[in-house]
């Protein structure tokens, strides 16, 4: 898990190559211009998800966990919560082809997004984003999915 202002998006180059791709991508577009949905960036290595999204409590919300794809979250407006566990169990099946599963376990770290922040979740990392914080309960955001798997 990484967590940085968007200005700093720069400094995690050379992690993975799809990741150069999508910061490359951020770098020369405006994310607020884009239209809910999904906006293909290199086919389905790299995409980003815009959505308008109601905020719903961390507490009783379970984290989410992905195989093949990191999920960069970044709000545009608003600000959102987002949990982070290393101490999580799953609790369920793992959705294939959804890249998704869901799994529950106690916060080890947490923050605020909004304000020109970010953060990165790998595959395979514990994650609870779309929490209400103290000054949002609504946030439009958008989730760069950047296929890191095979």
């Amino acid at each position: 898990m990484v967590t940085d202002c968007l200005s700093c998006l720069n400094r995690y180059r050379g992690i993975h190559p799809a990741l150069d791709t999508a910061i490359r991508w951020l770098e020369e577009n405006d994310l607020s211009r884009l239209p809910n949905g999904c906006t293909e960036v290199d086919g389905r290595a790299v995409y980003v998800n815009v959505m308008d999204a109601d905020l719903r409590p961390a507490e009783g919300a379970a984290f989410e966990y992905h195989r093949l794809y990191a999920d960069l979250q970044i709000d545009l407006t608003g600000s959102e919560y987002w949990a982070w566990t290393e101490k999580a169990e799953p609790n369920g099946p793992f959705d294939e082809k959804a890249d998704c599963g869901f799994a529950v376990g106690p916060e080890q770290s947490s923050g605020l997004l909004g304000e020109g922040r970010f953060a990165l979740f790998l595959p395979g990392e514990y994650h609870k984003p779309s929490c209400i914080s103290p000054v949002s309960n609504r946030v439009r955001k958008a989730v760069v999915k950047i296929r890191m798997g095979d």
